[in-house]
């Protein structure tokens, strides 16, 4: 199972790749796809709000159980996948904003 992120020499973020999947999620068109239909920066964005708009994005994709078991066994080292936040390899429940934590977490 491939579904990856392009190292790109510019610095900007590429669309999860397809690549080769099982039969039935590569008959799935890629304009179905949020990931393909909507800016790829969104899934490997820095504000919180625009990684929980992806995540939220994720929830119909038709492929979205592969995409997240693909990238917990490549232990992919950041952005959404499969409607989960990765950093480090491991899935986090939220993106903490830039900037130090707020002292009274209920003022968030």
């Amino acid at each position: 199972m491939t579904i990856s992120v392009l190292d790109r020499t510019d610095g900007t973020a590429e669309a999860p790749s397809l690549g080769v999947l099982h039969d039935e999620a590569s008959r799935v068109d890629d304009e179905l796809l949020p990931c393909r239909a909507n800016n790829p920066e969104l899934w490997f964005a820095e504000s919180p709000a625009d990684v929980e708009h992806a995540k939220a994005l994720c929830q119909g994709c038709p492929v979205q159980a592969l995409c997240l078991d693909g990238a917990l066994e490549r232990r992919e080292p950041w952005g959404v996948w499969g409607g989960e936040l990765f950093l480090q390899g491991v899935v986090i429940p939220r993106k903490r904003p830039r900037g130090r934590p707020r002292k009274n977490e209920a003022a968030a």
